[in-house]
């Protein structure tokens, strides 16, 4: 089927590291009847035709008009059961929870990733005001909460935008987390990112801020032996800590978005990782560091080297973003509220079993 060979190579092509990290991002594809989602957890890159969850479009559209619970677990629950009962039959997998986002955007296809080019605007202090000086004809989305909230947030901002333009915006930037382009063809995706990153990366030149972070050398073989030492014989969870080093480099030293809770958790240890360390910050934040910065060594930290090495990658990603948003009035971190819906939030605890 082209419909599903074509959302195929965009998900390869999105799925890249310039554009996401981890199982990050979401695309689709949808004729009048069906749309075809990618599953929850799995990454982008890793797509093919058959992979996608099809799902019924009128019966994902009753959640548009349901009465939700306003108890954030009863209302996700509610939620979860319509889109379930929305997968067509013969699919397998569990389909994205940005699924009846996707089904409200008119384009045919939908691609929403989380760029570090795109989240040093996002992320930023004046974000909201470069956004409507940079992209007048996007839509901007204030923090909210992944999922039905988001999706009915959107599905407001387009009416209105539509009110005022008679049409839908092929694009709209959500503020600590990414971007959704649509389009009914995948060269239209291509060109808008395209145009994205090319008119951000003017604005990062004009401030002469590298849109690449500079990562420290390597330390010598005898200090990573000392420090992953140093870090199993403090961890909480010594049996099954696996540990991945890199040089220094300036953390984000708060959340920047969902997926680095999600990957690498809200907050950094920022000093040695001693036993009194260690306890102090299990109990003001109640887990055990994802990642840990001290004396020229960064480490993330992890129950397999995979999610180990994803919280490294997401600490680099959040020190990218940290460094970009310098261009726009410097970092804003999420608030305390919006952490506690990710970290209790079933379809992210989801997400990270799938690694």
């Amino acid at each position: 089927m082209q419909l599903l060979k074509e959302i195929s190579e965009l998900s390869h092509e999105f799925g890249m590291v310039d554009y996401v990290r981890g199982g990050g991002g979401n695309t689709s594809a949808k004729d009048d009847e069906t749309l075809w989602v990618k599953p929850s957890g799995v990454s982008l890159a890793e797509l093919t035709s058959e992979t996608f969850v099809a799902m019924d479009r009128k019966k994902l559209a009753r959640l548009y008009h349901v009465a939700a619970p306003p108890e954030p677990n009863a209302r996700e629950s509610l939620v979860k059961d319509i889109m379930a009962a929305a997968v067509r039959p013969g699919s397998s997998g569990r389909a994205s929870v940005e699924a009846p986002l996707h089904n409200t955007f008119d384009g045919r296809f939908v691609v929403h990733t989380h760029p570090a080019i795109v989240n040093g605007m996002t992320c930023a202090v004046n974000g909201a005001e470069v956004c409507r000086g940079l992209f007048p004809e996007a839509l901007w989305i204030e923090y909210t909460d992944p999922g039905y909230t988001l999706c009915m947030k959107v599905r407001q901002e387009i009416e209105v935008y539509k009110s005022h333009h008679g049409r839908e915006p092929s694009v709209a930037f959500l503020k600590n987390h990414g971007v959704f382009v649509a389009g009914n063809s995948s060269d239209e995706i291509r060109r808008s990112y395209a145009d994205i990153f090319q008119t951000l990366k003017k604005e990062y030149q004009k401030a002469h801020i590298s849109t690449r972070l500079d990562i420290g050398d390597l330390p010598e073989t005898d200090k990573i032996d000392k420090a992953k030492k140093l870090l199993r014989s403090t961890s909480c969870e010594q049996e099954t800590t696996f540990i991945t080093v890199c040089g220094a480099f300036d953390p984000a030293d708060g959340p920047i978005s969902p997926d680095h809770i999600v990957y690498s958790k809200a907050f950094p240890l920022l000093a040695e990782p001693t036993q009194e360390a260690m306890r102090d910050f299990v109990v003001r934040y109640g887990y055990t560091p994802g990642v840990i910065v001290w004396d020229g060594v960064v480490c993330g930290l992890g129950t397999s080297q995979k999610i180990a090495a994803l919280a490294l990658e997401l600490a680099q990603d959040g020190a990218l973003i940290k460094q970009l948003a310098e261009a726009f009035g410097g970092i804003r971190y999420m608030t305390d509220e919006a952490i506690g819906f990710i970290e209790k939030w079933e379809v992210e605890s989801y997400r990270k079993t799938q690694i």
